[in-house]
C-alpha cells in the first residue's frame, strides 16, 4: 500500500510540475511571438493530456501494480485539487466541458499507469 501512495505522489506531482514547465514555455511564445492564445487552445489540451499521461506513467512506475487504479487515482487527486481551487479560490464550478476534459485526462492516466506497471516490470525481469 506504500508504493501505491507514493506512486499517486510522484505521479500528482509530476503532472504540477508538467504544467508548470509547459505553462512558462507557452507564456514565452505569447509574449515574443504574435501568436494569439485562442489559436493554442488544440496545443494546451494536448499537453495537459501528455503531462497527465506522463503523471500515470510516473505513478504506475513507482507503484509497480495495478497501472490502472494508480494511474486513475493519480488523475482523480489531480482532478480533486483543480475542482477545489477552483470551487474554493474562484467560487465556481467545474463546467461540462471541464468535466469531459477531466474524463479524458482519467483515460490518459489510466493507460499511462499501464504502461508505467508493464515497462517497470519488464525492466525487474531483465535484472
Amino acid at each position: 500500500m506504500a508504493r501505491f501512495g507514493k506512486g499517486v505522489v510522484y505521479g500528482v506531482l509530476t503532472i504540477f510540475l508538467l504544467a508548470l514547465i509547459i505553462s512558462f514555455l507557452l507564456s514565452l511564445l505569447l509574449k515574443w511571438t504574435n501568436i494569439q492564445e485562442s489559436s493554442l487552445t488544440w496545443v494546451i489540451f494536448a499537453a495537459s493530456v501528455l503531462s497527465v499521461f506522463i503523471g500515470g506513467f510516473v505513478a504506475g512506475g513507482k507503484g509497480k501494480e495495478r497501472g490502472w487504479l494508480i494511474g486513475g487515482t493519480t488523475s482523480l487527486v489531480f482532478t480533486l485539487l483543480v475542482f477545489f481551487f477552483q470551487f474554493l479560490g474562484l467560487e465556481q464550478t467545474f463546467s461540462t466541458k471541464q468535466w469531459i476534459y477531466h474524463l479524458g485526462f482519467l483515460l490518459a492516466a489510466m493507460l499511462g499507469g499501464v504502461m508505467g506497471v508493464n515497462l517497470s516490470s519488464s525492466n525487474r525481469h531483465a535484472d
